[in-house]
């Protein structure tokens, strides 16, 4: 977690592991539905007239009665502001408005809001104003009278993310607890009594579970699929545990609030949300307009289903000093652990906290109460929220006594007192929010003409993402979006390889008959969920972040490691059983089988099994496709030695390229073995086999590529069987039937491409680093503009064969070793959408002193007139519209990119750059994309860490280009606000770059004599539709699986719809046999198993009411058919159970 200091004061570290927010109970609302206009015909009106008075009281008498019955009768006001405990809360039933009415003319493709954060960030001029106490705000001020009719409710709210070991004997105490991983380490180690205690101070509602993920997740490097992860892996044992279904969210520490995770947790059950860290002049901007509350709402939804209701904190830090009142000199006087005898550190304003007596108790109490009162005046309501914590806080009873004693001395006087139209007193999470709706549902707050919610009235909507983050001045946390890129890489593997092992867990299990079978997956559940915690646990926010010190990282970084190992093992075996090779097998069996990459330890890249074919002998290879469509595509694996052959599951020969591996080293850059590639056919989440051959009779062997060479070396260096020439001229080319690259020979450098139509685009390659001295493992502060560092001269190999071309280019630069060496390929392969596409592979080594406080980058220089307008994914789920602005510093105009950039020209023309690990993007200039590759950073940047960022490790870095013109009109993408959605051709190159297929090898060659017969599984009864995702299938319980009643759900299945912009589909639809607009029958969804028991859930797997989680009716309904129809942009998740076909 990333420190909260105070500004102009002293800097301190804001914990470890952040603490979190997430309530469990609440009771229903009914907000009133908008009135819908309609027409009325003229004798109607005039009926209406004649009768006017009679029918209004008729009405009148009607709506009172009505109200009468479903809301009882009225409560006075001075019992509003009660306390009620239930062990089980209840969960809002959501009411949805209809979307109005637009014209045909002007059909809205999103979603109707008050606020987007795109109109903040036009509107705001970011002048960094002194405000006075509060630097970032303005002297707050009040008249006096705001509470004569609704008297202020204050909830201070105790937090903090450490040992929960001290009690709250006093029921009047409360506190509030987030994250799991912490919470499940105490438990392991709490006796009997310990647990029982902590049981009871849930049930009574003392203690509140909040959020209750295994952590507080980071929100702008996260994948959504290890979102979901860890939220399911926290949350389920959290239910199973202590009984609990978490309904409010808390997220303090994150650095920027994605609306993806806005969107998981209202389709997870959750009701409310509490962040913290976004723009401090978009803080200021929504506080003077008292907006700090609103219901975010995802930019797609036109008919409010996704609405959740959000609380963002107004000051500079969540701690003590920050959260009482706007001036943090007179609240840090009442962090009572600051006084003397504590280990925190004392005020930087020097007015330290004094013991609240008898004596001074008046004038404490009103001074706090001042600081609440200016605190209350920057939201609509009279219910007002205060936390009382900070990072590793409350870990003594003594420290715990201090705070609660004062408090209540201080809650006694103002309680005291009815002049003050206060009540103040210890709360949850929960109790704010429950007191705040009842509040809201008595009074209107609503704004004329505010667009607003149907689910909780009196605030704005809001719609957009909160990054860059500043905290101050122009410290924009832009940095961390690309520090420690080498692990940031491991964690996407890890969490495909987890998503591949799901999927073969649960067939393994689906296709079982008898307990013999279980063996295999039910004895790999430790393991299993070891490495869905390890997962978990680096979604933390200073873990995928790289935002934690050395030593951390390498904890992260190994247990990760363990578990890739663990999973791939177990996916070598899982192989066998699927493919029949071996029918029983067990956890300790040793597998004939090994993945064909491996890492030696956890911080190296991975390297490739070489196959080592000797004459008369044929080598196994195994691919697993952990995609829902039928792949086509070339595929690659090492050999030691050229001559072979390869064969398919039937022994026929396949057309083969075989090519040299080359590497990070001018002075030599033949490894010696070599790349065999072919094109391979791998039914949708199903295997099969090739053979890699030497010797086999009546087969053509692997094509040799031609080389070309452009080098300084005086020698040209060749490796048999390859022939080898010089390059000549000062451009080359390579091409396949869709396009045609244009490169530098002296630099080694993209430059243009043309299109089998004719067309031309200017695709500029350039390699650019930035000095730094500011800059720190969170913030990024460049001292000027990125330099190009490539230099006229360096090497360049060229491979040109049937199925791939590569341009291989070792740069000469001003160091002796360059930080950087790259590929470009192409592909020929029939109906595949490999050949749409320009893969980069960037090998990075930014190693040594030479390159501290440096920051590398790779930037494209398009002829897109993008007017500076892209677009980058939020977690892998959804586009978010970027503007590079004038008025804001080159480090807040970059921005988080999990998986795809892309921009676009008036006339439709687009370049996409996807990505397979999360980095940093920015359009700094007209038709320029950059991403940030790599950050070297001798300096701690002041926001706690306490080092800076020197363990860079070698690592690979792989793009996936792709340049589309549309096919019909679209809207001006300048003048939308509303993000624009990639195509379809586009997201199925993402997830092909995102998924790729896992290739295992044979340990052990056969002879070629001995065939044996053809080997494939393909457990899908056909391809899904191309924009249908399977988020995961999987067994949540594979331990448990043979205890579980046969009636019980075992497997869940959760599927995405992708949103795909129609006006690009040619491409993609031509290698698509349709598109989710049609149901899916789940019942006919496999080969030899029957669905059994399927319904709807949520995406934490613990609610089944589809129309609570804002899917509506239909939902559940359709899957209790087995008939599944996802609307675009929604992902839903299924519990059923499979059995094989008798």
């Amino acid at each position: 977690m990333a420190f909260s200091s105070n500004i102009g004061g002293t800097a301190r570290r804001g914990g470890g592991w952040a603490s979190s927010i997430l309530p469990f109970t609440s009771n229903p609302t009914k907000p009133s539905k908008h009135p819908r206009k309609s027409r009325r015909r003229a004798a109607v009106r005039a009926f209406i007239s004649a009768n006017f008075f009679l029918i209004g009281i008729s009405l009148s008498l009607l709506v009172f009665l009505f109200l009468l019955y479903s809301y009882g009768i009225p409560i006075p006001m001075s019992s509003h502001f009660r306390s009620r405990n239930s062990r089980y809360p209840k969960f809002r039933k959501p009411i949805y408005r209809k979307p109005p009415a637009f014209t045909a003319r002007n059909v809205s493709v999103g979603a109707v809001v008050d606020i987007t954060t795109k109109d903040l960030y036009d509107k705001i001029e970011f002048l960094d104003i002194d405000g006075g106490p509060w630097k970032q705000g303005w002297r707050v001020n009040y008249r006096g009278d705001e509470w004569d009719n609704e008297k202020l409710k204050i909830f201070v709210v105790p937090h903090s993310h450490n040992d929960p070991g001290w009690k709250l004997t006093d029921v009047r105490r409360k506190f509030i607890w987030e994250e799991m991983s912490y919470l499940e380490r105490w438990w392991r180690d709490a006796t009997d009594a310990q647990r029982e205690s902590f049981v009871n101070l849930v049930q009574n509602g003392q203690l509140e579970i909040v959020g209750g993920g295994w952590v507080m997740n980071d929100e702008a490097n996260a994948h959504f699929f290890a979102i979901l992860e860890q939220m399911i892996e926290g949350n389920t044992w959290l239910n199973d545990t202590i009984g609990v279904i978490p309904k409010n969210s808390w997220a303090i520490d994150p650095f920027g609030y994605s609306s993806t995770m806005a969107y998981l947790l209202r389709r997870m059950g959750f009701e409310n949300m509490l962040i913290q860290r976004t723009h401090y002049e978009l803080k200021k901007d929504l506080a003077m307009h008292k907006n700090l509350e609103y219901i975010w709402r995802q930019s797609w939804d036109a008919e409010e289903t996704t609405d959740i209701f959000v609380h963002m904190m107004p000051f500079y830090s969540y701690d003590i000093p920050h959260t009482c009142g706007p001036e943090p000199a007179v609240c840090c006087q009442f962090d009572f652990a600051r006084k003397h005898g504590f280990s925190y550190e004392l005020c930087p304003w020097r007015e330290n906290p004094v013991e609240t007596s008898q004596e001074n108790v008046k004038e404490r109490a009103l001074t706090l109460l001042d600081q609440y009162r200016k605190k209350s005046t920057l939201y609509r309501t009279n219910t007002l929220l205060v936390p009382l914590g900070d990072d590793f806080r409350y870990i003594s009873t003594d420290e715990a006594e201090a705070q609660f004693r004062n408090y209540q001395l201080l809650f006694d006087y103002i309680n005291s007192n009815p002049s003050l139209n206060a009540e103040a007193k210890f709360g949850t999470l929960e109790d704010y929010f429950r007191t705040l709706r009842e509040e809201s549902d008595r009074i209107n707050y609503s704004l004329p003409g505010e667009v607003g919610s149907g689910q909780v009235g009196g605030f704005p909507s809001l719609s957009g993402d909160f990054f860059t983050y500043a905290d101050r001045q122009q410290d924009y946390w832009s940095g961390y979006y690309v520090s420690r890129p080498f692990f940031k890489a491991v964690d996407r593997v890890l969490e495909q390889t987890l998503r591949a092992t799901e999927v073969m867990i649960a067939f393994l299990l689906g296709y079982c008959q008898r307990a013999q079978c279980e063996k295999l997956p039910t004895g790999f559940s430790h393991k299993l969920t070891a490495a869905r915690r390890n997962l978990a646990l680096f979604q933390h926010h200073d873990g995928v972040t790289g935002t934690a010190k050395d030593h951390v990282v390498q904890d992260y970084g190994a247990r990760m490691h363990t578990s890739l190992e663990d999973l791939q093992i177990f996916m070598s075996k899982a192989v066998e059983v699927l493919l029949g090779i071996r029918h029983e097998k067990n956890d300790q069996i040793i597998s004939q089988f090994e993945p064909a990459q491996v890492r030696s330890k956890y911080d190296v890249q991975p390297v490739h099994r070489a196959i080592s074919a000797r004459e008369g002998t044929v080598q196994s290879v195994v691919l697993f496709n952990p995609l829902e469509q039928t792949r086509n595509e070339v595929v690659m694996v090492v050999v030691d030695r050229p001559d072979v052959t390869v064969l398919d599951s039937n022994w026929t020969c396949i057309k083969s390229q075989i090519s040299p591996e080359l590497q990070h080293d001018n002075r030599k850059m033949f490894t010696g073995r070599h790349r065999v590639h072919w094109q391979a056919s791998v039914s949708a989440m199903g295997l099969q086999t090739y053979y890699i051959a030497n010797g086999f009779i009546g087969c053509e062997k692997a094509k040799p590529a031609r080389v070309k060479l452009f080098t300084s070396a005086a020698h040209l260096p060749c490796l048999a069987p390859y022939t080898c020439s010089k390059l000549e001229g000062d451009t080359v080319e390579i091409r396949n039937r869709q396009q045609t690259l244009n490169f530098s020979v002296k630099r080694g450098l993209l430059q243009k491409v043309s299109h089998n139509d004719g067309t031309l685009s200017v695709v500029g390659e350039e390699i650019g680093m930035y000095s730094s001295s500011g800059s720190g493992a969170y913030l990024f502060m460049p001292t000027g503009d990125a330099e190009p560092i490539t230099q006229a001269g360096g090497d360049v190999v060229i491979s040109e064969g049937p199925l791939m071309q590569e341009v291989f280019s070792y740069p000469k630069t001003a160091w002796n070793k360059a930080p950087i060496s790259h590929s470009t390929r192409i592909y020929n392969c029939d109906n595949s959408i490999q050949e749409f596409l320009i893969e980069k592979e960037y090998h990075v080594e930014l190693l040594g002193q030479d390159f501290n406080d440096r920051e590398l980058i790779v930037r494209y220089k398009t002829d897109i007139d993008s007017k500076r307008i892209f677009y980058s994914d939020l977690n892998g789920f959804q586009m978010s519209r970027r503007q590079t602005y004038d008025k804001i510093p080159l480090q807040g105009n970059f921005y988080p990119m999990p998986s795809l950039a892309f921009m676009q020209g008036p006339s439709g023309q687009r370049f996409s750059v996807h990505t397979r690990q999360s980095l940093g993007v920015a359009s700094l200039k007209n038709g320029w994309l950059e991403v940030m590759l790599d950050r070297r950073l001798s300096r701690d940047d002041g926001r706690g860490l306490g080092q800076g960022v020197m363990d860079n490790r070698p690592m690979n870095v792989v793009f996936h280009l792709l340049l589309e013109s549309n096919i019909s009109s679209i809207s001006n993408s300048a003048s939308d606000s509303h993000p624009l959605s990639p195509s379809l051709l586009s997201h199925l190159v993402g997830s092909h770059l995102n998924y790729p297929m896992h290739a295992f090898i044979a340990k052990k060659p056969q002879e070629i004599s001995v065939q044996p017969p053809p080997r494939s599984f393909s457990p899908l009864a056909a391809s899904l539709p191309c924009d249908l995702h399977i988020v995961s299938f999987k067994v949540p319980r594979p331990l448990k699986y043979s205890q579980q009643p046969l009636e019980d759900p075992r497997f869940v299945l959760v599927m995405q719809r992708r949103h795909w912009d129609a006006s690009y589909c040619r491409k993609g639809r031509s290698h698509c046999s349709r598109i989710g607009d049609e149901p899916v029958n789940l019942f006919n969804m496999f080969n030899g198993l029957a669905v059994l028991n399927t319904k709807a859930t949520s995406l934490n797997l613990l609610h089944e009411d589809s129309e609570m989680l804002g899917y509506g009716e239909q939902s559940g309904d359709g899957a209790q058919e087995g008939h599944v129809l996802i609307s675009a942009m929604e992902i839903q998740a299924y519990k059923l159970d499979l059995r094989p076909h008798q």
